[in-house]
């Protein structure tokens, strides 16, 4: 499907062959995009599609300008609970998002908008998890038809500033434990060290198996230790790895790994994705939380970094679990944009039925929050 505004012109691609050949053309409107995060990049996406896809299911609403990508949004169609255009990404996506050319600005948001609403007539745009700010708040002010705007899950951020000035923004007492803390890690001889993007692969993998570990015993995602996701995580994580859009980074006591951990990065936000750990240092009494941040931060500090804008925010993600409030962090909460046209009103109805409904259970049954574990992680789930 073809309709041309102007300069620009509008298509919708279904083949997982053309997605992948559109690599090149992906990472320079990527680049182009203040918004994005590495969720956005093609190598997050692709990978994801290549363990997660379905075949016929794919939506990838292109926009051009004289042959150049200037706008896209990574849909796919799903049928349950119901008829949807959902984002490419799934659960293990922290930020969904379109990306948008800054040079197209107004024009590129009204035509991707165009090209949803072609979409549109047989389901339900559903695009949730964007970041305030995100290329999608464009797209949404466009839109011509009903449409329905809530919020989505609460992510919990951090300055991107050095460990002294993380501790020094806490309360007193607070900040006294924590620099203890980090005292000890030294007192521990407990190393850090970013891995080159060559040994990326066996990092990550070696994050995956301490992950199990960690978890043994209690709740775990079952994802995590699904084959599909390891080939996914590893496939995105070494070329993110290549242009410093992702670090990796081991843990080393009594000369073994003992931590993993994996952070994106963009031009402006850092996002702590995973870790795994070994349950030895729950027994030795160190703090992950607090070891995990003190490595953040301090590569944060010394790396260079590929993109021209500056990282501000360091951003434990998604899920607001009270480990996360001892450091002060800001909350920032993600959007979820419904966009539908007169015949699928009832299904933008039906969406919005359902979101209340889940709100007010929610609330409901909300239990008393608990206390954080002593290593500083949720003390019974894996929840992401």
């Amino acid at each position: 499907m073809t309709a041309s505004g102007g300069a620009l012109s509008v298509e919708v691609c279904t083949d997982g062959h053309t997605f992948a050949a559109l690599a090149e053309d992906w990472e320079r409107l990527y680049r182009a995009c203040p918004s994005a995060t590495p969720f956005q990049s093609h190598a997050w996406l692709h990978s994801w599609w290549l363990s997660y896809g379905r075949a016929g299911a794919l939506r990838l609403v292109l926009v051009r300008r004289g042959g150049e990508l200037v706008a896209a949004a990574p849909l796919m169609r799903v049928r349950r609970p119901l008829p949807a255009l959902v984002p490419i990404g799934g659960a293990i996506t922290d930020f969904c998002d379109v990306l948008l050319d800054e040079e197209v600005g107004v024009p590129g948001a009204a035509a991707l908008a165009d090209g949803l609403a072609g979409l549109a007539r047989t389901a339900l745009v559903d695009f949730g998890e964007v970041r305030p700010g995100g290329a999608m708040e464009r797209v949404y002010l466009c839109w011509r038809g009903p449409r329905h705007r809530t919020s989505d899950s609460v992510c919990l951020d951090l300055p991107a500033v050095p460990m002294g000035e993380l501790v020094g923004r806490l309360p007193v007492g607070r900040a006294r434990r924590i620099r203890s803390k980090v005292n000890q890690l030294g007192r521990l001889g407990l190393e850090w060290r970013v891995v080159p993007h060559d040994e990326t692969e066996a990092a990550v993998r070696r994050l995956l198996e301490l992950h199990r570990l960690q978890w043994e015993g209690r709740r775990v995602s079952a994802e995590h230790l699904r084959p599909r996701f390891l080939e996914h995580l590893v496939r995105a994580a070494v070329p993110l790895a290549r242009t410093g859009e992702a670090a990796t980074t081991e843990f080393v006591l009594d000369g073994s790994v003992v931590a993993v951990n994996v952070m994106l990065l963009s031009g402006q936000l850092a996002g702590m994705y995973m870790y795994g750990f070994h349950p030895q240092l729950r027994d030795r009494k160190v703090d992950v939380a607090t070891m995990l941040l003190h490595a953040a931060s301090g590569h944060l500090e010394t790396a260079e970094h590929p993109l021209p804008r500056q990282v501000r925010t360091l951003s434990m993600l998604r899920g607001d679990e009270p480990y996360k409030y001892r450091w002060c962090p800001r909350t920032a909460v993600n959007q979820r944009f419904l966009l539908a046209r007169r015949r699928t009103l009832p299904l933008l109805a039906a969406a919005v039925a359902e979101d209340a409904a889940r709100r007010r259970a929610k609330k409901l049954l909300r239990a008393p929050s608990g206390s954080a574990s002593a290593d500083g992680a949720p003390p019974t789930a894996d929840t992401r």
